[in-house]
This record gives C-alpha cells, structure tokens and sequence, in this order.
C-alpha cells in the first residue's frame, strides 16, 4: 500500500512565489533558462538550472555548476526567499488550463515503494539523467522539484480536498506567464493530515505520470543514504521524497506527435501506395486532420492531410503495448516502410508535443525541414495504468501531460 507523509516545507513568502516558481528544469535548455531568469533574482532556475549564472557555454554537468546550485540554494534560504514550515503538513497544488481544474495531493512518497515496485512506471530511464539529478539531490540535499504521480481516484479523499478548497483561502494563487492558473493550500490540521494518509493507506499503487528521472534520482539517493547510515531506523527523512498526487480521473494526456525527415527513397505516390495495404486513407485537403479515435492518425504530406486509419488484423488488441497506436505507427510505418528501427538514435525523427498544436507540424513540413508529419490520437490514462500494471515499458515519447508542474512553491529538504 502507498506511503504518503507529511513534511516541513521549504516555501516562499507569498509576495515572490510567482516570481520563484519555475517551469521544470527539463523542458527548457540553458538559453531559454538565462532568457527567462533574466531580471528575476528569485526564479528556482538559479537552482536547478544554476549554469545560468556561470559563464556561458558552461557544460552544465560541471562540477561548478553542482556548486553553484548548493550555493543558490543556500543563499535562497538566508535571504529567507525559501522558509521551512514550523510542523509537518500536507498540501494541495491546483493547476487550471482551458477552464479545467486538477487537484493534487503534495506529500512525500516513499523511497521503498519505489524499490519495492508499489511506485509504478512506463518509462525507461537513461543513466546519464538519472545521474545528473542525482547528482543535484546529493549537493543540495533536497528535493527541488516535486516529480507528478497519479492515483486511482478517491471519493474520500476527493472530498477532503473540495473542503479544504471551498472553506479555506489559497496560500499561492496566480497565474504564470503561458496562461495557466497555479493555486496552492496549507493542510496543517493534524486530524486532517491523518485522514489522508490513512486513506492513502488503502491505495495499492501509485504511478509516475511525469519525471521518471526525477523519481529514479530522488528514490536511488534515498536509497543510498540509508546504505551509508549505520544508524538508520527509517524515519529519517531521506526515506521519503516530494511528490504531488494527482487523481486519475482529472488527468488529461494530450498527444505526441511524429515528423521525419524523409520518405527513404520512397516518392509520395509510392509511399501513400504502400499506406493503403495497411491503412484506410482519406484524403482531407489542406484543412488540419485531428485524429478522432484509437488506431487513426493524421498524416500531412505535400501540402496535403489524410486520414488513416489502420485495418484490422495490423495489430494485436490483447498486447497491451501492441495495441498502442505509437507501436502501430512504428511498426507498419516508421520501421517497415521509413527503415527507423531506434526512435531514441535516429536523426530522421522528430517528436512535437500536442500543446504545440498540429499546426506545428504543418509549418515543419512546409519549411522543407520535414518531409511528413504523423498526428497520433492521445494514449488513455486507462493505457497508461495498463501498461505500467502488467510490468511494460512504453515506446520513447508516447505520453505529454500538461499543465507542467511548477517548481519552487514547495520543496523538500533531506536533512
């Protein structure tokens, strides 16, 4: 059963979190990270993204850089731009994109329910990342970013949390820059923190949403302290690591889109010739083609969008990674016909979140950058759980969830 635990925040006064809170250090390189910290002394990307401060073109696996977040960070905390709560509490991050609110839960997860397979995942994790933020949790001794889990909805817990939302004023509430609403609440009656720990209790699994490196990382220090610790009896707070909890239910995965290059030698004639054995295809002109359901797909060529959709007996409904339309995509298309076999190696391939949109695609493609693009409809969360439950690893860039997380508005510390 899941371990969720309450926690003495680090937190900023209300009149700069906006200001600190960040996006995730993962979704913006170190040129966009300088453009926008510029200015803003208060910005988390001081921390998690500390090469902004040194020289530019800094390999930010330098040691320096390490340092540097250490440094921030404890400059972050005399300044008194990052103050830790006086008792252990839970607390709620709320995101609204679109009109639509989602709930989190914000609570340390346990590192043994990530040894022990309680935390489930449906991602493979490179060794290089996982060390980089290890790397950053050994110097800073903290968890900077909260790492997005999801759950299997909770009525009670639910209810706990439309209380709490209804009856008392958000601590942090504002929207940031790209038009997403963040709000933010203190859970700090002991009886209620009880409550939802209890209940979560009875919760069989969790599952990474976002940030399986995050995750490794926080969960393998963890791990590694209580290894190096003669003394060690469990509670110490390293067992644990920062985590907001969302239901499965208010969670919307959006798609993630494929371009590549090239047709490999094959001309479009050819190759839409070659689609028909294995797709249904409609021509749709040059109005955008959203796919509408599993198993159909956008394509944009030449100026022009088709619908496809594949034919039954190209894929197996009962293999829960087979029935994916990023695997059919792969197998009848990118693999079969294009000669892409490694989607994480070959330069041919590119992949677009659908927050960018399809027009997106349509732009790379009439730039001469790319010769296709292919827009998949979203994976279900009902796929996802799936998938991670029997054990499985989904193909690279399958699922994009937003709003992202910000970081900063709470933080974990290990000592």
């Amino acid at each position: 059963m899941a371990i969720l635990k309450a926690f003495k925040g680090l937190r900023p006064p209300k009149n700069i979190a906006k200001e600190l809170a960040s996006r995730p250090y993962d979704v913006l390189n170190s040129k966009e990270a300088r453009i926008e910290a510029e200015g803003n002394q208060y910005s988390l990307l001081h921390i998690i993204k500390p090469e902004i401060d040194l020289v530019i073109g800094i390999d930010e696996h330098d040691e320096s850089v390490y340092n540097k977040a250490k440094e921030n960070f404890d400059k972050y905390q005399k300044a008194k731009w990052l103050i830790k709560d006086n008792k252990e509490n839970l607390y709620i991050y709320a995101q609204t994109m679109n009109g639509k609110t989602q709930y989190g839960i914000v609570g340390c997860a346990g590192v043994e329910d990530y040894m022990n397979g309680i935390i489930k995942k449906h991602e493979l994790t490179r060794k290089d990342k996982e060390e980089d933020r290890m790397k950053h949790v050994r110097i800073t001794d903290a968890n900077m970013e909260p790492v997005f889990f999801t759950y299997p909805a909770v009525k009670e817990i639910d209810d706990i949390v439309a209380k709490i939302v209804k009856e008392q004023q958000a601590e942090y509430d504002f929207t940031s820059v790209d038009g997403i609403g963040h709000h933010f609440w203190v859970i700090n009656d002991d009886t209620t923190i009880k409550k939802v720990i209890d209940l979560f209790a009875k919760v069989p699994y969790t599952y990474v949403a976002d940030g399986h490196h995050r995750t490794a990382a926080a969960a393998l220090v963890g791990n590694e302290k209580k290894k190096n610790n003669p003394n060690h009896n469990g509670k110490e707070e390293y067992n644990f690591f920062l985590a907001v909890h969302f239901p499965d239910n208010q969670l919307t995965i959006i798609d993630y889109n494929r371009l590549v290059k090239d047709l490999n030698g094959l001309s479009t004639i050819q190759f839409i010739e070659k689609l028909k054995t294995v797709f249904d295809i409609e021509e749709k002109g040059t109005t955008i083609y959203k796919p509408n359901k599993l198993h159909n797909f956008g394509m944009y060529i030449d100026g022009k969008w088709y619908s496809m959709t594949a034919k039954s007996g190209t894929f197996n409904d009962t293999d829960p990674i087979g029935v994916l339309d990023v695997t059919i995509l792969s197998k009848l298309i990118l693999d079969n016909l294009l000669g892409i076999k490694d989607l994480r190696t070959d330069k041919r391939i590119d992949f677009v979140g659908g927050i960018r949109g399809l027009g997106e695609l349509k732009k790379r493609v009439d730039s001469g950058e790319m010769k296709a693009a292919f827009a998949l409809y979203p994976v279900s969360m009902r796929q996802l759980i799936n998938i991670a439950d029997t054990n499985n690893i989904m193909p690279p860039k399958t699922t994009w969830f937003e709003p992202k997380l910000r970081s900063g508005l709470v933080v974990h510390s290990l000592d």
